[in-house]
Order: structure tokens, then C-alpha cells, then sequence
């Protein structure tokens, strides 16, 4: 499981001395017990994998907003230190289709739901949503579907 590989992972990086990687092990593990607590089990529970991916993956977000945010505020060291840690969190999380993947299945919809003017594009990006949840990036599908009308 996951969840189990992360406190492994944890000790390793203690024993290794790397303090990037036991930064980034010990926000998983803190992420998985916030969110084991918030489904009302115990905190020596462990998630299962599905809900372990949901947790890093939402990790992964709010690095790659505060990444924007410090670009944004001129301060490229701590972007850096985000980036890096985003590195980390990406090596557990399944490879995202590619944008010209994205763009195949979109038409793909698009012809099979005789979707023809904008007004119906949210429900475009709805049913991509459902079929691509995990597998494509939401923002990447936004600017895919925007880009067909």
C-alpha cells in the first residue's frame, strides 16, 4: 500500500539524511492522517491507494499554486524548494495524458455528444471530467475545450 510505502519512505530519508525528501515524506504522512481523521476512523489507519492518490494529488496542486504565487513574488529560492518538493510527489502519482491526447478524445466527444456552439461546452467539460478524472489535468481539458469552440 501506498500509505505504508510513505512511512517507509519517511525512515529511509531520516536514516539517509535527506532533508527534502523527509520534508516532502512527512507532509504525505501528515496530508494521509489529516484525512484519514476527516473520515472519522483512527489515526493508526491507514488510506487505501485510491484515496492515498487523491490526497498526494491534491498535495501536488497546492505546490504547483504556490510555486506561481512565489514566481509571481519575485522569490525564485523558495519556488525552487516547492519545485523540488513537487518532484518528489510527482514520482507517486500516474503519468497525465499528454495535451494531444487530450485533444483527440475531446473531438472525439464533441462529435459524439453533436455538441456545435459554446453554450454547451460546460457540458463537454463535464463528461471529459468524469471520463479523464485522474488521468488528465483539469486545467490542461479547460484550455482543450476552450480551444475547440
Amino acid at each position: 500500500m501506498l500509505h505504508e510505502q510513505i512511512k517507509n519512505n519517511i525512515k529511509e530519508a531520516m536514516m539517509a539524511k535527506d532533508a527534502l525528501k523527509l520534508k516532502a515524506y512527512r507532509a504525505m504522512s501528515a496530508a494521509f492522517t489529516s484525512e484519514i481523521m476527516a473520515k472519522g476512523k483512527k489515526p493508526q489507519d491507514l488510506l487505501n491507494d485510491e484515496e492515498a492518490l487523491a490526497v498526494i494529488t491534491k498535495l501536488s496542486k497546492q505546490r504547483k499554486d504556490s510555486i506561481e504565487q512565489f514566481k509571481k513574488g519575485g522569490r525564485e529560492d523558495l519556488a525552487k524548494e516547492e519545485q523540488d518538493e513537487l518532484s518528489i510527489l510527482e514520482t507517486f502519482l500516474p503519468k497525465l495524458m499528454e495535451k494531444s491526447e487530450v485533444e483527440k478524445l475531446a473531438k472525439i466527444k464533441k462529435e459524439e455528444l453533436n455538441i456545435t456552439d459554446a453554450t454547451k461546452k460546460g457540458m463537454l467539460m463535464s463528461v471529459l471530467m468524469k471520463d479523464l478524472k485522474g488521468k488528465a489535468d483539469g486545467a490542461l481539458v479547460k484550455e482543450v475545450v476552450d480551444a475547440l469552440f
